[in-house]
């Protein structure tokens, strides 16, 4: 029944006999047979036929949602019972910043995991040092940062784009009605950033000495809280990520910073140790590409 769940699947998803048929390598008679075998199975009617047209029936339309989940939950089952008897699970260990907020890393894992679904994913987070550290030590296989150190020979220094900073702040506050705002005008508004205990000393003194920020810093253990406070009027947050698009969120303003009127930029690297070089961590990096390449593309048709 499984296959022929599949092809009705294929019918309804083609919205064609002939397109299904093609889609499963069979004739239209036999995928017209094999729905209607399932239909016997069954003992109701789930196609309308009408001529070249057919419609659900409201059995249909309820069997076709419901094995949707159901055919989904059986390959799965049938990928994990292959793993527990080979015993060999494929693995890509994967890091990035835990203040990120572009979406171009979750567009990679998801395209990721469809083109190998036999390839189970884990997913870190942590600010720069973090990262790097479990790099080093061996406990992911990449990661995506930003660069803030001389590329290393020992690792593969892939760089995906170099963006320019936000920041994300109340969206009362009149500063989120300017185009752009200096470092030097935000001195006296408190910087919140995401860093954990041990990583916030790290995390102010770059954004102090690099970055150009001045004022006082506060902390938030995770992105959600961080943006609580901004919403809350507690002060206003770096943001990191790819290309940025303007906040979905009516509550918070997103402005460019700038400093000494030049928008201060970053640079967003895939890195991984230069023997491990496989299969999956390149066309993950490769992916994760692509994801800012299409950001940068369709930001440059809207200019």
């Amino acid at each position: 029944m499984i296959k022929q769940i599949k092809y009705f699947q294929a019918v309804v998803r083609c919205k064609s006999f002939t397109e299904a048929a093609e889609e499963c390598f069979i004739s239209q008679s036999a995928i017209s047979q094999q729905i209607q075998a399932l239909e016997h199975e069954l003992g109701v009617k789930l196609i309308n036929r009408e001529n070249r047209k057919f419609s659900l029936t409201p059995a249909g339309e309820h069997f076709y949602r419901k094995s949707l989940v159901l055919i989904a939950d059986y390959e799965r089952m049938c990928r994990e019972t292959v793993r527990i008897a080979n015993k060999d699970r494929a693995e890509l260990r994967i890091g990035y910043l835990k203040c990120y907020s572009g979406q171009e890393f979750r567009l990679a894992v998801a395209e990721f995991s469809e083109r190998y679904p036999d390839v189970s994913v884990q997913i870190i987070n942590g600010n720069h040092e973090d990262l790097y550290t479990a790099l080093r030590d061996g406990s992911v296989d990449l990661i995506l940062s930003d660069q803030r150190r001389a590329f290393s020979d020992e690792y593969v220094n892939f760089i995906l784009t170099a963006s320019e900073c936000y920041i994300e702040i109340a969206a009362r506050n009149p500063i989120a009605s300017m185009k752009c705002v200096e470092t030097e005008e935000l001195k006296n508004i408190p910087c919140i950033l995401v860093a954990s205990p041990g990583q916030q000393d790290t995390e102010e003194t770059y954004y102090r000495e690099v970055v150009g920020i001045q004022g006082d810093f506060q902390f938030a253990e995770n992105l959600e809280d961080a943006r609580l406070l901004v919403v809350g009027g507690q002060g206003f947050m770096p943001i990191e990520g790819g290309v940025h698009e303007p906040g979905t969120e009516a509550a918070l303003g997103r402005v460019l910073l700038t400093r000494r009127g030049n928008p201060i930029k970053r640079t967003y690297c895939a890195f991984w140790k230069e023997d491990n070089s496989g299969c999956y961590v390149e066309d993950f990096a490769d992916i994760l590409k692509s994801k800012f390449s299409s950001d940068n593309e369709r930001i440059e048709l809207q200019a």
